[in-house]
């Protein structure tokens, strides 16, 4: 039996979460444990109602999921290759609860087209959305960050960050998305370095392969790949507590969800 629980109390009691590219997938999950632990969560996404979206999942999913459990949160559309829309999201969240203390970039648009073949125009969306838009939104949330000496950024990656090796294999064409990761990873670490001073932490986690809507519409879940599949728990725990540890000792770091829960210690909690 589920022992999953809103505590109002929690170790995130008072702070302002916000989680992009929550209306389904790994984003809600993540948006579910921040929310568990008593933060204020504003979720974010272009979905905001069925139909608005091939595949499945809402905010107003979302959100409902944690406000039925006791906890809060509350929606705001915004789409992520428009600067116009990060900024106001940004003031939105403040607006409805006040400055940004947690910070997850999660958003991702992806193609999956060899180097030769890639449009410039999907390839300037991947890049806006996937790199830029953390970098935006990361400027966007500092000046509170830093001047309250308190914040915590978590980027998500992925292992396409890692360079391929060899003996090389037929390719899908993820080069783009895995320029994408390797530019978030190295701007994480060197954000990290940073806003170090200020008490702000600056993360990754990279999930690898995980069951949710938008791998599956990839077809990256196969024969051949389908013993790699891990609990879209770990990637919520993980998150979790790269949002709540201490920045002096838990910042800068590039994490594969399990090693980090295994060096922690801990196990991956159910989700409301």
């Amino acid at each position: 039996m589920s022992t999953a629980a809103i505590n109002p109390n929690g170790t995130l009691k008072g702070k302002v979460a916000l989680v992009t590219g929550a209306s389904r997938g790994i984003g809600e999950a993540i948006a579910a444990r921040l929310a568990m632990e008593g933060a204020r969560v504003v979720v974010s996404a272009r979905t905001v109602e069925e139909g608005d979206s091939k595949l499945p999942g809402t905010l107003s999913h979302t959100v409902e999921r944690i406000k039925a459990a006791g906890g809060e949160a509350t929606l705001i559309k915004a789409d992520l290759s428009s600067a116009e829309d990060r900024q106001r999201l940004v003031d939105a969240t403040i607006g409805t609860y006040g400055p940004v203390d947690i910070l997850v970039n999660n958003a991702a648009v992806t193609f999956f087209i060899p180097v030769q073949d890639f449009p410039e125009k999907r390839f300037k969306l991947m890049m806006e959305v996937q790199v830029y838009a953390p970098f935006h939104l990361a400027q966007l949330v500092l000046p509170s960050m830093r001047e309250r000496h308190t914040g915590w950024i978590v980027n998500i990656s992925s292992p396409a960050g890692i360079h391929p090796k060899q003996p090389y294999g037929p390719g899908r064409g993820g080069t783009v998305y895995g320029m994408c990761k390797a530019a978030l990873e190295r701007f994480t670490t060197g954000l990290a370095s940073e806003v170090y001073e200020d008490g702000v932490a600056v993360n990754v986690v990279s999930p690898g392969l995980v069951d949710t809507p938008g791998v599956a519409v990839h077809g990256l879940i196969n024969a051949a790949t389908k013993s790699r599949v891990q609990p879209i728990e770990y990637i919520a725990e993980a998150v979790y507590q790269l949002a709540s540890g201490d920045p002096k000792t838990m910042t800068g770091r590039v994490d594969y969800a399990e090693p980090l829960l295994k060096e922690l210690g801990v196990q991956p909690s159910d989700l409301i």
